[in-house]
């Protein structure tokens, strides 16, 4: 392994061992007491509503303004209270789900997957990426211990760029295959004879003689051998990188070589073993290294749609599987044409019974494939259109707001692992395997500008997984989160980039609302309805960001009579926080970690408006919100400038309302404000950085103030250069005659 040193912040870890893939089995008393905390708060509330509010609405000012500062306090709590609720019921599905959930053992996989082999295609969809980042994705898929797989990266870059520096970066990317194909050609094609030579002895005799168990123990000890060499000349940047290299390729010759001391004591114990164990060993080698990979450029045809967003990149690819296609040089440009007639020209899509959605910072564990197919082919799971793994974060963060977004990210997954217990499972769409059927269940076709466009995953709103959720819901779908880690996937590693990403996770949840309220009607028709439960961890899940951001807001500006506050509220709340804490511990964090999560909540309180705001807009104009992509680049992302002024206002703010309550002497409201002040500070200074703050609040200054100068010489000579560009091209020419 080749190491270079990176900086690493104060305040971070250092450890890069990630938890492990089996769940810790929670004991009885920790059931018992996520059940109480859910009991607790619900009757904390209900006092604090009945000896507060109530009481002052009876015995309080008999006037407007204070009835009404009551009902809105009330109701601004309440939705907070709601929200932690939601999190304790959630996290009480989880731990019951842990401690039920027993693993299916690798000889039961192997003898499945010996006699079926359902095929899957592992879609990676990417945009102006990084090429190493996109590799480990790819390697990662590749490597799944699985019978019939291939993996195709969407690469969605511009076809034609013109800077040298985009040119060569996409011809790299372009290349990926090639790369990989060559990388993992040596030990499969060696691989494959040792399988086809010990198949030729095979219906000798039922027992592996001890000769063909010391071959396979070689085998294994060679695929290890060959992992090791490659593990050594991976060059080791990050973090990331020490998980690809430890994780997913030294575990895999770990866990081969313990194949190898296994046979090396059969021999020596002299056990018989059916032949047919040891052909399902060979297997596994095989198909290791088996993998088909290829690359896919819809942007360069213009019988696809172009629209820029993940879902249309992956639509775009789905709809175009089960057949075969000539390219066609049309008006248009050139155009995909389905053709019968196949020969060393035409373009080939093989159609698959599963589909692996996978992001290009995502990476997965060697039996990601196998668990979770198997999972979906048991009789019982046959109406299961989506499983996934929700995704963990890469240990051992750089970056101290990479270390909490990383916490956020693991605390995630429990709550998505919870909500399978209730029927409750969203898409995440990060990683997922994918029923091609329930699919084209849901497919909507449509005809824009004379091209058929057909959306499996819908782009109405930039959180397509989740309004997916919903459409498979209506056709009587369901989803289930494995319960066992998998699958990991990037954080954000600086302010700017974890604005980008955040504040599309704000986006689209309210408008899916009517969705939901629409699959409830359909699935009580049918005589399934959907329980009150899962339609209340639903509803928290698409709307709690803009109710918390609102009422978080409120909380902190507006100056509520001091009557209307209770150590009953923060009883309510304590639950929940105690709760999250625990969680934080479980995963390998610190206690203390729940104030740091509370300082970046209000820090990103502009972010989660900004979001919310937008799927306002978008339900008043009806208007798509621009898909904007989390910058996947190991530069650091500068952040607009309001996102950065405002936190700077609520600490001020907060100064001042605690000034202001002390000289009241009102001292519940002047401890809030401070607690505030000092959080959001301690959270702008880590997870901002001072100097990044200035910075870029400079740069965003500059931005107003200056605009750029066209200079007309370059502008001219430039339109010159188009101008011959459209001359030379004899497509425009043939179809559309001389330009005028």
């Amino acid at each position: 392994m080749i190491t270079t040193k990176r900086k690493r912040q104060w305040g971070t870890e250092k450890s890069t061992i990630p938890l492990s893939i089996l769940h810790e089995v929670p004991s009885l008393r920790k059931i018992a007491l996520s059940k109480l905390a859910i009991v607790l708060t619900v009757i904390l509330w209900f006092f604090y509503i009945l000896s507060v509010i109530v009481r002052q609405l009876m015995d309080g000012p008999k006037n407007y303004s204070f009835t009404m500062e009551a009902i809105g306090y009330s109701f601004v709590v309440s939705m907070l209270i709601f929200s932690s609720l939601m999190y304790l019921v959630a996290r009480y599905g989880a731990l019951k789900r842990f401690s039920a959930h027993k693993r299916v053992s690798r000889l039961v996989l192997d003898k499945y997957f010996s006699k079926y082999k359902p095929s899957i295609t592992v879609l990676v969809p990417s945009y102006n990426e990084e090429y190493s980042v996109i590799r480990k994705t790819l390697v990662s898929a590749f490597l799944q211990e699985y019978p019939n797989i291939r993996v195709v990266l969407l690469l969605d870059d511009k076809p034609n760029p013109t800077s040298q520096e985009e040119i060569e970066r996409l011809n790299r990317t372009r290349n990926i295959k090639n790369d990989i194909k060559d990388l993992f050609s040596v030990p499969f094609k060696k691989l494959r004879e040792s399988k086809s030579e010990f198949l030729k002895n095979y219906k000798e005799s039922k027992i592996a003689s001890f000769s063909e168990l010391n071959k396979l123990s070689n085998c294994y000890l060679w695929a290890a051998s060959w992992l090791k060499d490659f593990a050594r000349k991976e060059v080791i940047e990050d973090h990331v990188d020490d998980f690809f290299v430890n994780q997913v390729i030294l575990e895999l010759a770990k866990d081969f070589l313990e194949v190898k001391k296994a046979l090396e004591n059969a021999i020596s114990e002299k056990s018989k073993i059916d032949k047919r164990i040891v052909l399902s060993l060979y297997n596994r080698l095989v198909w290791t290294f088996k993998s088909e990979i290829d690359v896919f450029e819809r942007k360069k045809y213009a019988s696809l749609s172009h629209e820029p967003n993940k879902a249309m990149n992956l639509n775009s690819y789905i709809g175009l599987m089960g057949k075969a296609y000539k390219e066609v040089v049309t008006d248009r440009g050139l155009e995909l044409i389905p053709t019968k007639n196949v020969g060393k020209s035409t373009i080939v899509i093989p159609d698959s019974d599963f589909i692996l959605s996978l992001d290009a910072d995502s990476i997965l564990l060697r039996e990601y494939c196998l668990r979770l197919v198997y999972y979906m082919q048991r009789p019982e799971n046959q109406r299961v259109a989506v499983a996934q793994t929700p995704y963990s974060s890469f240990r051992g963060a750089y970056t101290r707001i990479e270390y909490l977004a990383g916490a956020t990210t693991d605390i995630q997954h429990i709550l998505h692992q919870g909500k399978s217990y209730y029927n409750a499972t969203f898409w995440v769409g990060a990683n997922a395997i994918i029923r091609k059927k329930a699919i084209e269940d849901i497919v909507e076709i449509e005809n824009i500008n004379g091209v058929e466009v057909k959306r499996y995953i819908q782009d109405r709103t930039v959180i397509e997984d989740t309004e997916s959720s919903i459409d498979l819901g209506m056709h009587g779908w369901t989803l289930m989160n494995y319960p066992e880690r998998l699958s990991y996937s990037a954080t954000p590693p600086d302010f700017g980039s974890l604005i980008v990403q955040r504040r599309r996770w704000a986006n689209g949840g309210l408008i899916i609302l009517a969705k939901l309220l629409k699959q409830m009607r359909i699935r009580k028709i049918k005589n399934d309805p959907i329980t009150w439960t899962e339609f209340l961890l639903r509803v928290n899940y698409m709307a709690s960001i803009a109710w918390a951001t609102f009422g978080l807001m409120f909380l902190l500006v507006y100056p509520y009579d001091g009557r209307l506050l209770s150590p009953l509220v923060l009883l309510a709340a304590m639950p929940y926080f105690i709760s999250m804490a625990s969680d934080l511990k479980y995963c390998g964090y610190r206690y203390s970690d729940i104030f740091r999560i509370y300082g970046f909540n209000l820090i990103m309180l502009p972010v989660n408006l900004a979001g919310v705001l937008k799927s306002i807009e978008q339900t008043i104009t009806g208007k798509k919100i621009p898909f904007a992509r989390t910058p996947k680049v190991k530069n650091r992302t500068r952040a607009g400038i309001i996102y950065l002024v405002v936190p700077i206002l609520i600490v001020a703010f907060s100064i001042f309302t605690a000034w202001r309550n002390i000289l009241l002497e009102n001292w519940g409201n002047a401890i809030f404000a401070t607690f505030n002040a000092f959080t959001a500070s301690w959270a702008i200074v880590s997870y901002i950085g001072i100097r990044n703050l200035v910075s870029d609040i400079w740069f965003g200054i500059m931005d107003w103030l200056y605009i750029d100068v066209v200079d007309k010489k370059a502008k001219a000579q430039e339109l010159s250069i188009s101008n011959n560009m459209i001359e030379k091209d004899w497509r425009k020419i043939l179809f559309h005659g001389t330009p005028i």
